[in-house]
C-alpha cells in the first residue's frame, strides 16, 4: 500500500510539473537556442544569465541588470525580456528598445521570413525596419546603464559622443 501511496504522489507530481513545465533546453545556452530556432545567435548579449521556454512558446530572457549596446543604432534591453518564440520570429517583445532619431521606440517583433536574403526584420511600431543578419552574428557586449553613466560623468562633450556611438 505504501508503494502505491508513493507512486500516486510521484504521478501527481509529474502531471502537475508537467502542466506549469518549461522546456529545459539541458546543456544549451539562449544563442544555442536562438540557432535552433532559425534566429541569428547575436540578438541577445553574452550578459545573459538564464533564460526560460515555457510550452507556450513564452521565453523569459533574464539578464545581469538592464543594459546598452549598438547594433545599427544604439539597443536597451531591460533586466527581463520577454517574447514568444517561433521557428524565425520573436513576437511580442518587452523589454527591448531601439533608438530612432533621438527616440526610444519599444521593439515589438523580430522576424527572420527568409535567411537566404540577409535580412532580419526590426517591427518598432513606427516603422519597419530591415537590418543585414550580420549584424547578428555573434551575440554582443552590452555595457550596463550605471557603469555607462559613471563612465560619462566629468567627460568632455566629445567623450560622451564616444559613448553614444559605441
Amino acid at each position: 500500500m505504501a508503494a502505491t501511496s508513493h507512486h500516486k504522489i510521484v504521478t501527481l507530481f509529474y502531471l502537475l510539473l508537467h502542466f506549469v513545465s518549461t522546456e529545459l533546453v539541458t546543456g544549451s545556452s539562449i544563442h544555442d537556442l536562438l540557432k535552433s530556432k532559425g534566429l541569428p545567435v547575436g540578438l541577445f548579449p553574452k550578459e545573459v544569465e538564464s533564460f526560460t521556454l515555457y510550452d507556450t512558446g513564452l521565453l523569459e530572457v533574464f539578464l545581469r541588470g538592464p543594459c546598452l549596446t549598438k547594433f545599427d543604432t544604439m539597443a536597451f534591453y531591460e533586466s527581463t525580456v520577454r517574447a514568444n518564440l517561433t521557428y524565425g520570429g520573436l513576437t511580442g517583445v518587452e523589454g527591448l528598445s531601439q533608438e530612432e532619431l533621438f527616440l526610444w521606440l519599444p521593439v515589438k517583433d523580430i522576424i527572420v521570413d527568409d535567411p537566404k536574403s540577409g535580412l532580419i526584420l526590426f517591427d518598432i511600431g513606427l516603422a519597419h525596419k530591415q537590418l543585414s543578419l550580420s549584424l547578428f552574428e555573434d551575440p554582443p557586449d552590452c555595457k550596463s546603464q550605471d557603469a555607462l553613466s559613471l563612465k560619462m560623468k566629468n567627460k568632455s562633450r566629445k567623450e560622451i559622443g564616444f559613448y553614444a556611438e559605441m
